[in-house]
């Protein structure tokens, strides 16, 4: 098998890598005429801005509008050029051309030695880069031949998706490159925008290059309706970012919650919905846990209305899932229908009792002595209608005999319940992955604290499954992934709930953003502001 990956934080929605979604995502758009400088809020301060050190959202959507990748994808979900204008994919390795040309915001060029030199910072086990073994696969390799302007990035055995993966790796040239200390609050990119201006907690001011020819596809900056600047305003508040986008003070904005309908058929502003990650809940498999039982781990699904319970979850405005990838995913499809238990309370019940586990006078179950008893752990940070689903859970479980006991966290304490003291059965743990093989180290390899599979799983089918499809190219390999996501589903082991959606919004102008991250060539201006 493939080295074991580090675990995919979950930064936003679609991805997130820590995962994110690059690809088709949503155009918004709105109004009909130019503008210059373009607006929009984000939910909190991007701190530090190196890109080998990025661990949330927010930072992302920075990122995006200064930097560049090797390859995009399109509009319709393909692969298309980016710093590199055409590539070589074997197994194990992928050769890129560059394109000629292609300079740094500070005039430097950018080479296949630059490009190089970013893997070799972010594999240095010094850097501890949270994007290794995530977005750069672990063991990765880079040769540089500048004179041909080639690039080969080689992993030790073959990797499924090593073309795909490039897509997340921020290439830092000039100056940044040699000092990585200037991109504590500084960028160092060769995209299309360039940071001018850094106010923490409040904006960052990013001012157009008009030099810029290598975008996807090869775009442009040439367009008259490209903003001359663009500012990310920190707005904590959505219902604040609801009344800016109202008032005509933002050109765009992303809201997940209630406030999405205040914008919704208001003349000025045009929105569109898009995907925002799966929701999902693992059952804690190790020794004297209730879920190290296939049979309590089907009872109990068998017990929860899942659709009622992702309608919960997300207000109403969820999906039904279709996978554990993000879309555009690699591999389309539906793995989820018909590869879980069909709500069945009375079944449920039955279940219980033939795996041992009888009613006391008390109404719960009990076996050998002891108590079926849940902890479940979900985070504060997702709101009330997570800790309403979180209820909705708990009352559907006691009503079969389990004494359920919740527990909301903080994002800052989470990690350290999850993953050091364990002390939960069952983790409500959305993970944004936009490849299949970044859901590796979490769902199969060596147990925390030795690894990343944070839950304990031991799926025999899934790891002959995915260590057969790794080896296969790209989408050769479909019919295999979609089946290892057959074989989680089908034991338990992770749980789909709901795809939530964010409502992207905007006012005069059009643009392209998918899990925050700006194609930042579709920036445009459509209108004058008020």
């Amino acid at each position: 098998m493939k080295p074991p990956m580090k675990r995919a934080k979950a930064i936003s929605a679609c991805l997130a890598v820590s995962l994110l979604a690059a690809g088709c995502g949503s155009v918004a758009q709105a109004g009909s005429s130019g503008g210059d400088a373009f607006s929009y809020a984000i939910k909190s301060d991007p701190g530090l801005l190196d890109p080998a050190q990025v661990q949330n959202t927010t930072t992302y959507t920075a990122l995006s509008l200064a930097y560049d990748t090797l390859v995009h994808t399109g509009p319709d979900g393909r692969i298309v050029s980016g710093l590199a204008e055409k590539w070589d994919v074997r197994p194990a390795s992928v050769t890129f051309t560059l394109r000629r040309g292609v300079t740094c915001a500070d005039g430097s060029p950018v080479t296949a030695s630059t490009v190089a030199a970013n893997v070799a910072h972010i594999t240095d086990p010094a850097t501890k880069s949270p994007a290794y073994g995530v977005v750069v696969p672990e063991g990765l390799t880079a040769k540089a031949d500048d004179t041909a302007r080639t690039v080969t990035l080689s992993t030790p055995e073959p990797f499924a998706f090593i073309l795909q993966s490039t897509r997340y790796l921020f290439i830092v040239c000039g100056a940044g490159l040699k000092d990585r200390a200037l991109l504590a609050s500084g960028t160092s990119g060769s995209g299309p925008f360039r940071l001018t201006s850094a106010e923490p907690n409040q904006s960052y001011t990013f001012a157009k290059r008009d030099d810029y020819a290598w975008g996807p596809a090869g775009a442009t900056t040439a367009d008259p309706a490209m903003p001359g600047s663009v500012v990310l305003k920190v707005v904590g508040s959505e219902s604040t970012a609801a009344n800016l986008l109202l008032s005509h003070q933002l050109n765009g904005a992303q809201l997940a919650g209630p406030d999405r309908a205040r914008v919704a058929n208001i003349p000025g502003v045009t929105t569109t919905v898009q995907a925002n990650g799966t929701q999902e809940f693992f059952f804690h498999q190790g020794t004297g846990h209730p879920g190290s039982d296939p049979a309590v781990r089907k009872a109990l699904l068998q017990a929860v209305d899942l659709d009622s319970l992702g309608a919960i979850a997300t207000g109403g405005t969820g999906r039904t899932p279709t996978g554990l990838v993000t879309d555009p995913k690699p591999c389309p499809g539906d793995t989820v229908t018909g590869h879980l238990p069909v709500f069945d309370p009375q079944a449920a019940g039955s279940a219980l009792h033939a795996a041992g586990w009888r009613r006391g006078p008390d109404r719960f179950r009990v076996k050998d002595g002891k108590r079926l008893t849940i902890r479940m752990l979900y985070g504060t940070s997702s709101g009330e209608t997570m800790a309403a689903a979180a209820e909705y859970l708990a009352e559907a479980w006691k009503k079969v005999g389990v004494d359920v006991r919740l527990r909301a966290v903080s994002d800052a304490a989470y990690g350290e319940v999850e993953a050091v003291t364990q002390d939960w059965d069952v983790d409500w743990a959305p993970l944004g992955v936009t490849l299949p093989t970044q859901l590796l180290g979490t769902l199969s390899g060596p147990f925390t604290p030795d690894g990343g599979n944070f839950a304990h799983l031991t799926n025999t089918s899934y790891e002959q499954l995915t260590a057969e499809a790794s080896k296969l190219p790209g989408t050769a390999g479909c019919a295999l992934w979609d089946r290892s996501e057959h074989a989680l589903f089908e034991s338990g082991d992770i749980v789909p709930v709901v795809d939530k959606t964010v409502t992207v919004a905007a006012h005069n102008a059009t643009f392209r953003i998918t899990s925050g991250l700006f194609d930042a060539t579709s920036i445009h201006m459509t209108g004058g502001r008020k």
